[in-house]
């Protein structure tokens, strides 16, 4: 079996990062079992199903159905490094943390967890479309079905493993296919919309790198569907913009309400001026904030 090593950042806790890869029994796009991930993922026409593991300081990603060409090696070695955010220098942030009433104690509890992120931006935009408005759990129902039904699948050892449907085969759906799976109209219309600006080609991960953020905002809340928070959202888990944060989040709020003893939950501008402090480092304090729920 052949396998590839990734060498890893001093503030790095695999086992945290794995927790959040294991939030829900109902997700298809990955598989956790003990200290290991699998994935399947394509390259062009090449379908690979990967094990990531760790041993000390190193990730250790092995393929299991056969050798992938250097040019899928290297594809996933990308991968890999944005999916755990291994290429964040979270010193900086950490140093400002130490300062902080309300972060200290969470780095200091949490240290070495990342923003686990969704290098696709499609999957990134209708994963946020679908979680709007209704509990995580039941999210992930959604997309499971949506998965199971729409995505290529790999077979390996008498078991599936999935991929996410590609936005031309998404744009070839419609209400009719959409709705049995429990979508709201409002949820099969956004997820169709957003298929299509990827399949036409005017919105695209690749048009977006390297864009400041408000610009990138600009570009995806063209797209009918694509809101504030699903922007700053899917900016967040697919660039890891560091100022792109949903400050609407419902969670956010929880949190600082939680950890500040607050009888009420703070408003916009309370949680605008706890952000300030945070600058250049707003998703990473929001990553802490939702682990502290």
């Amino acid at each position: 079996m052949s396998k590839m090593q990734l060498s890893l950042p001093e503030e790095f806790d695999f086992n945290l990062n794995l927790e959040f890869l294991k939030r829900s029994p109902r997700e298809l796009l990955h598989q956790v079992e003990n200290d290991t991930v699998l994935k399947a993922l394509k390259f062009n026409d090449e379908k690979m199903l990967c094990r990531i593991r760790c041993s000390g300081k190193t990730l250790i990603v092995e393929f299991l159905n056969g050798e992938p060409t250097s040019s899928a090696k290297d594809w996933i070695r990308a991968y890999v490094q944005e999916w755990f955010d291994l290429e964040t220098d979270l010193k900086p942030f950490y140093a400002l943390a130490a300062k902080d009433k309300l972060l200290q104690p969470l780095v200091d509890k949490f240290y070495g967890y990342r923003i686990m992120g969704q290098p696709d931006l499609f999957e990134s935009l209708v994963w946020a479309v679908l979680g709007q408005q209704i509990n995580l759990q039941f999210a992930y129902t959604l997309k499971a079905r949506f998965v199971e039904k729409f995505g290529e699948r790999l077979f390996w050892n008498n078991e599936s493993f999935y991929l996410f449907p590609t936005a031309k085969l998404v744009t070839t759906l419609n209400d009719d296919v959409l709705l049995p799976l429990q979508f709201s109209r409002q949820k099969s219309k956004y997820t169709i919309t957003i298929a299509e600006a990827f399949a036409s080609g005017e919105i695209s991960k690749e048009k977006l790198a390297g864009l400041p953020l408000v610009e990138a905002k600009e570009q995806l809340i063209k797209i009918k569907g694509v809101g504030n928070w699903t922007a700053n959202y899917a900016l967040m888990k697919t660039f890891r913009y560091p100022d792109a944060f949903p400050l609407e989040d419902a969670g956010i709020h929880n949190a600082i309400k939680n950890l500040k003893k607050m009888d009420r939950k703070p408003t916009l501008d309370e949680v605008k001026k706890i952000f300030k402090k945070y600058k250049g480092w707003e998703a990473y304090a929001t990553l802490y904030l939702w682990k502290s729920l």
